[in-house]
């Protein structure tokens, strides 16, 4: 076995992938030195969780996905086992708005796949023509071509132009904050490319699932397999940050610039004009903010990294008597429609998808502005972010009455955007990086952009650095 004394690994970005990828590199190897460095003045990145007077408001995420594993089982190899929730089991389903007014997500259709039929067949979100248009999908071919597809391609080939504008796009836009005229099917949902090929019809594909949906009552998404922590996401930044040295996470150290000295070493100079020096660098950032570090070191490497475009949102936080809102709270949400050509891309009713968010008599709506589609509109003043807000929740779902609480979290260009060709365009991202020993990137501009997805991507690149490291 390989000694890891004396390495020094330091990690550029304190988001959850470079704490991830910090916690890794201790876990597998206690005695490397690691120093995680974050411009800004907290970690987490865009995870935040704020606890104002009686409520407990996320300002990004708030929840992961648990069918694949990374985070859940980071959460228990560090002790926050017990702190995991689960969604309620009441009122789970998706609604969309169609036509100005709110429906339910037919039972059974999971983002492009309906499981069941019935549910399709008497929807108020489809015309006759529309239904079928679905029903003929079991007979329409399989794409020959091997090359990358549009999801919006992909949906209206498989499903029709009507399932893809009215529950397809609004749903898939509340996950991606994204342009599905420019998204890649292939680097975003490619198990519905995989089910295509097997089944060569997702209509198929679902009904012959191993867990078939007939007694599935959920709808858009399946709500069971989302969790979060008792006391918010934060918890999960702030034990993993516990997990590492004293002074291991330096805050408000934003890096100036990195090089790479003849013998190997890696030198980050701080905006202090402070030098660090480092056996292997981990850049855990954004895409543009790689670009930018790596400008002086490969610059192939920057110029791809500076093709993966960005989108923002901003996210409002209203709490609501729960006696002020007229329409029945019977999901944990709803998404709306491009088509519909209104303000806002979702409602999210955070206190009744989690326990322990707000008081039993009230309502905790997160209201999401911006993406891709609308990026003026994430951009404008607090006031006006609260007047579309609550103009929009008015119209919707029957608000009356000002709200009790107001708090807005703007995230600019936080979102990578996975355009057509992105698969190709990471590969050559990542061969680009691979010429420069001791280099790994990692982050959510890559591989997934959901936590789960950050975190495999900074344990994967931990692992590759101890492997050049000769630790093993």
């Amino acid at each position: 076995m390989n000694s890891s004394a004396h390495k020094r690994v330091i990690v550029i970005g304190a988001g959850i992938t470079g704490l991830a990828a910090a916690h890794r590199l201790r876990e597998l190897a206690p005695d490397v030195d690691v120093t995680v460095l974050e411009a800004g003045p907290r970690a987490g990145g865009v995870l935040e969780t704020v606890r104002l007077d009686r409520y407990l408001i996320e300002h990004s995420a708030d929840n992961f996905i648990t069918n694949v594993p990374w985070a859940i089982d980071l959460c228990r190899r560090i002790g926050l086992a017990d702190e995991l929730i689960a969604t309620s089991t009441e009122q789970r389903g998706a609604l969309v708005v169609h036509r100005g007014k709110i429906e339910r997500v037919p039972a059974g259709f999971m983002l492009m796949a309906p499981a069941r039929l019935w549910p399709m067949l008497t929807t108020p979100l489809l015309s006759p023509l529309g239904k079928l248009r679905l029903l003929a999908e079991r007979f329409i071919p399989r794409r020959r071509s091997p090359g990358d597809e549009t999801l919006a391609s992909f949906a209206r080939r498989r499903l029709g132009r009507e399932v893809f504008e009215n529950i397809v796009q609004p749903l898939v836009g509340g996950i991606y904050t994204a342009d599905p005229e420019k998204l890649s099917l292939a680097a975003t949902l490619p198990r519905f490319l995989e089910m295509e090929r097997k089944h060569g019809s997702l209509i198929r594909a679902a009904r012959a699932a191993e867990n078939p949906a007939p007694e599935n009552t959920e709808s858009g998404v399946r709500y069971g397999l989302f969790w979060t922590l008792r006391d918010g996401l934060t918890s999960l930044v702030e034990r993993i940050v516990e997990t590492l040295p004293p002074g291991s996470v330096r805050l408000n150290s934003p890096v100036r610039h990195i090089r790479r000295e003849h013998d190997g070493t890696w030198v980050v100079a701080l905006a202090s004009g402070e030098p660090l020096l480092a056996d292997s660098l981990i850049v855990a950032t954004g895409a543009p903010q790689a670009a930018r570090l790596l400008g002086a070191v490969d610059e192939t490497a920057a110029k791809l990294l500076g093709q993966i475009e960005y989108a923002g949102t901003s996210i409002v936080s209203l709490v609501y008597r729960r006696s002020d809102i007229a329409r029945p709270l019977d999901a944990f949400g709803f998404v709306v429609p491009a088509v519909e050509k209104r303000r806002i891309l979702a409602g999210s009713f955070s206190s009744l998808k989690f326990a322990g968010r707000a008081p039993d008599d009230q309502v905790l709506v997160r209201v999401f502005i911006g993406g891709a589609l609308q990026r003026e509109l994430a951009e404008l003043p607090d006031d006006e972010l609260q007047r579309i807000a609550t103009e929009e929740l008015r119209d919707l779902i029957g608000v009356r009455g000002e709200p009790l609480l107001v708090d807005i979290a703007r995230w600019p260009a936080s979102m990578p955007q996975y355009h057509l060709g992105h698969l190709a365009l990471v590969a050559a991202i990542e061969a680009a990086a691979e010429r420069h020993r001791g280099l790994a990137l990692c982050g959510s501009a890559y591989h997934g952009v959901g936590i789960p997805h950050c975190i495999h991507s900074g344990e994967l690149a931990a692992e590759r650095t101890l492997a050049a490291l000769g630790v093993t």
